[in-house]
């Protein structure tokens, strides 16, 4: 595994952290009636959605890498 496919993982569990905070927090506010808290978890949701797309990313390049270096390391 890549050190960019490690960070992809990384930014997907964080992502989904964030996704689950700003669901919890954003329901706590429509509760309360709270419509700052509100915002600030939509907020969090796409941060959280933001961070699960970038890893989606860094896993495709580094994937991507790692087939190239593969290819070229068979070419004799």
């Amino acid at each position: 595994m890549s050190d960019l496919n490690r960070k992809a993982a990384e930014n997907h569990v964080e992502g989904v952290a964030d996704e689950a905070k700003g669901r919890v927090r954003s329901a706590a506010g429509e509760l309360t009636g709270d419509g700052d808290q509100q915002l600030k978890g939509k907020f969090e949701q796409l941060k959280g959605k933001a961070k699960q797309a970038l890893g989606d990313v860094q896993d495709a390049v580094g994937d991507a890498v790692d087939d190239n270096r593969d290819r070229r390391d068979r070419t004799p």
